[in-house]
């Protein structure tokens, strides 16, 4: 399989809204790929759904495995995750996933820092908002060495001071719409932009971004 979208250098943005799902080894698990290094191993961004019912194999995830659950409820042996769960498991952590009533997940694989041992788990339903920049709100859900990962909300109307991105930025719209000077991107859109790329972002509607920062300059 040929490499996708591992060119870091490159921005990328996806409307995943527009992708056809692809069947993955285990029925009843359909995939989006976003990034890839192959098929079944390496680096690797994905949205991924389970039919209800549907569940895959006892893996473990070398280089950890990063999820944010967009719908449903997703689970496995350590307990049921809903809508809106943010988790990273860590190196060394096996489990067997599966959804009972069928799930939406936000997921990226072999993407820690070889120092990035924590398992988190981040229910952002009821976990505390913080003040940002001007009227942003900014929830943190982890951060290590130059990596952090954050969700924002954006009130409508709401506009960012122009910046550039030291070791990139990725983004991924979980409600309303994100703008900038390039484009439009609704719910559901993702985007990777590259070390020291700059943009000035804004919102007309009240807007939700899962975002990382710091990552992508290695």
């Amino acid at each position: 399989m040929s490499l996708t979208n591992m060119d870091f250098s490159q921005q990328v943005v996806i409307d995943t809204a527009q992708q056809d799902w692809v069947a993955s080894p285990m029925p009843g698990v359909w995939r989006k790929p976003l990034a890839r290094e192959d098929a079944e191993r390496g680096h690797a961004t994905s949205i991924v759904r389970y039919d209800p019912g549907a569940s895959f194999s006892t893996h473990d995830h070398p280089l950890g495995e990063e999820i944010l659950v967009l719908s449903g409820t997703f689970s496995d042996q350590t307990g049921d995750y809903k809508a809106g769960t943010y988790f990273r498991n860590p190196e060394g952590f096996r489990h067997a996933p599966f959804s009972a009533e069928g799930c939406t997940i936000l997921v990226k694989l072999h993407q820690f820092s070889p120092q990035d041992n924590a398992h988190v788990v981040i229910d952002t339903r009821t976990a505390q908002w913080s003040p940002g920049q001007g009227n942003l709100q900014v929830m943190p859900l982890h951060a290590c060495g130059s990596e952090q990962v954050a969700l924002v909300k954006w009130p409508a109307g709401e506009k960012f001071l122009p910046h550039t991105h030291f070791g990139g930025e990725e983004i991924y719209v979980m409600e309303g719409e994100f703008i900038d000077e390039h484009g439009r991107y609704p719910a559901g859109t993702w985007i990777r932009s590259p070390h020291l790329s700059q943009h000035h972002p804004y919102v007309e509607q009240d807007t939700l971004i899962w975002v990382k920062v710091g990552h992508l300059n290695s």
